[in-house]
């Protein structure tokens, strides 16, 4: 049994571990420097991973997927069982709301995944649920947690409340609190959610290891005849590179002298291929596929530029790192982009969407060689005061330890929703 002075936390993602969201794992580890028992649990499979460090974690974590044939019975009696503690979520899923008919099917088929979760978890003394992003993996968390008697907690970034947030009204009405990476989340969910209780929604950034970059802006003061580009993403359409590229073939119209380098692995690598040749950019773009740590650090200390087109973001890493690395960045006036990038002061900023105006900004910098070492150390300056990685690590643990500790919580070796299955 789990000593209330100890708690135990099952730890949800979508897909655990994984190479592009660092902070998941990050996080846990912070959690059990602080004493904490956490349970990492991912709803998917992970792809093979090449990272020592991966695949230890992969190692200890609990799947939920693939789901055996008696789970999934199990899984059904215990929703049966317990309907009543899925009243009210159930009635939001079948006779409130406008979502299509197949949507409400998905999610009555994650309220199952939900109960088989809660069956997963039996006997292992979790205390509180917390789940990152806001995507299924939540659906599923909220029921489980409701099954077990616990409280369960969420992270919210980007998409996943700016153009995904399914039932986001019923998974904030059931959390114990919610925690988002910027002030923007924060007020775009308390004015889309009037219901919500406003001390529910805290903020709590995230932030990048200041330890492995350079002090201070140690580029030269020169002009750019050749003007040496990065983007740095997953291969997806949220991520909108089809838009670098048009960018970029306007560039060459222009006759300016540049490289891209595109640094990522998804879903539309063969398109945009596709596109580049389309375009004619083999010579001035290059798709570098997945990089490894050391080799984005060189990255980001070799490239003039790093440039974000994505259509929406929480606060991107990339920026904070290629500002803590002395490097300048493009990138739209979304979301919480502006309370990292200040336009003319540690970055520049363009109008989303706008090419000429990307085009325009470019130029600017460009011809700005004498300026921008200032604006460099003043972005790296503003990192360290603001997206440090420790700090922000140790903010966060200590929000979650209150949280979950604050009050008496049911032990799940004695929870009487288990022993009734």
């Amino acid at each position: 049994m789990s000593s209330p002075e100890v708690p135990t936390v099952a730890y949800l993602a979508n897909q655990f571990p994984s190479p592009v969201e660092p902070y998941v794992f990050e996080e846990i580890g912070e959690l059990r420097r602080r004493g904490v028992q956490v349970i990492p649990c991912s709803a998917r499979r992970t792809d093979a991973m090449q990272e020592d460090q991966l695949q230890s974690l992969a190692a200890e974590t609990l799947y939920l997927q693939p789901l055996g044939l008696l789970l999934l019975m199990r899984g059904a009696w215990l929703c049966l069982r317990r309907c009543t503690a899925l009243a009210n979520i159930l009635s939001r899923v079948l006779l409130q709301g406008g979502e299509p008919p197949a949507r409400r099917a998905r999610t009555l088929l994650h309220t199952l995944l939900g109960a088989c979760y809660a069956l997963k978890l039996q006997g292992r003394g979790v205390q509180h649920i917390h789940v990152h992003h806001g995507y299924f993996g939540s659906w599923v968390a909220m029921v489980a947690a409701r099954l077990l008697s616990i409280d369960y907690s969420l992270t919210l970034h980007g998409s996943d409340l700016l153009l995904h947030g399914v039932y986001l009204d019923t998974k904030l009405k059931c959390c114990a609190f919610c925690v988002t990476v910027s002030e923007f989340n924060r007020d775009f969910l308390l004015e889309h959610y009037p219901g919500v209780e406003p001390g529910k929604i805290m903020v709590r950034r995230l932030g990048v290891d200041l330890a492995c970059t350079p002090t201070g802006a140690a580029r030269p003061d020169r002009e750019l005849p050749r003007l040496t580009m990065l983007a740095v993403g997953r291969l997806h359409p949220v991520k909108d590179h089809a838009f670098l590229l048009h960018a970029c073939h306007e560039l060459k119209s222009l006759g300016t002298d540049f490289l891209c380098l595109i640094a990522g692995e998804g879903p539309q690598r063969p398109w945009l291929e596709h596109l580049i040749r389309n375009l004619g950019l083999e010579a001035q773009v290059k798709l570098l596929g997945h990089l490894c740590r050391q080799e984005l650090d060189a990255c980001y200390r070799l490239c003039d530029l790093v440039v974000l087109t994505s259509r929406s973001e929480g606060i991107p890493l990339v920026l904070m790192e290629a500002m803590a690395h002395c490097t300048t960045v493009l990138a739209p006036a979304i979301t919480g982009i502006p309370e990292l990038v200040k336009h003319g002061e540690t970055g520049f900023l363009y109008h989303a969407g706008s090419l000429e105006d990307f085009v325009t900004q470019i130029e600017i910098i460009r011809n700005s060689p004498t300026t921008l070492p200032r604006l460099r150390r003043a972005a790296r300056q503003h990192v360290l005061e603001h997206f440090d990685r420790e700090k922000n690590l140790a903010a966060l643990a200590e929000l979650l330890v209150f949280r979950i500790t604050r009050k008496e919580r049911h032990d799940a070796h004695e929870n009487p929703v288990l022993q009734q299955i």
